[in-house]
């Protein structure tokens, strides 16, 4: 009986310590931020949220191997609430953020990528730790609740969101277009 409490103490322990490690403590603040400007490279994606992963390494790799382009952000903006829309209707755009790129680069990429400057104005923004894989799903399981409770409360309608997996400062941003209710 001993050996079995034993293993259930140290299975607890370690799950609030993997929960932790991924932010799953972490307090969700929100603020209003002047953002944008990235130029992103991406796919079209219709169906499953859960393909992005593979969309992503997709783009990620074919800019790298193909045309000698390393990038350290991903990206996927999110168009539908999955809770409203048919998984299989889902639409999205994955890629990666890309930086300093002539013209004539940008016209061999859009050969095969859809490309575009994602707009500058003021966004709903949230960050969240990147630790890894488990970390956007901590992130969705709190971010997401607590964005709709923020709009609910300021009186802002839905409207698509933009994560950014910023691999080298350890973050995931999320942002989101103000659109007041009418």
């Amino acid at each position: 009986m001993k050996l079995v409490l034993l293993i259930i103490t140290v299975l607890i322990i370690t799950i609030i310590i993997v929960y932790a490690y991924y932010g799953g403590f972490k307090r969700i603040n929100f603020s209003v931020k002047e953002q944008g400007g990235e130029t992103l490279v991406y796919e079209n994606m219709t169906g499953d949220y859960k393909q992005t992963p593979t969309v992503s390494d997709r783009v990620y790799y074919s800019l790298l191997n193909e045309y000698g382009i390393a990038t350290t952000k991903g990206f996927g903006i999110y168009y539908d609430n999955p809770k409203e829309v048919e998984k299989s209707k889902l639409h999205s755009e994955i890629g990666c953020i890309v930086e300093n790129l002539d013209s004539v680069t940008i016209d061999k990429l859009s050969d095969k990528f859809q490309i575009k400057t994602y707009p500058y104005k003021n966004y709903i923004t949230a960050e969240f730790p990147f630790k890894g894989k488990l970390s956007v799903l901590f992130g969705i399981m709190k971010v997401y609740p607590a964005l709709e409770k923020y709009l609910i409360e300021h009186g802002y309608s839905d409207s698509p969101i933009m994560e950014i997996y910023d691999v080298p400062n350890k973050k995931i941003i999320y942002r989101k277009e103000i659109i007041e209710k009418q």
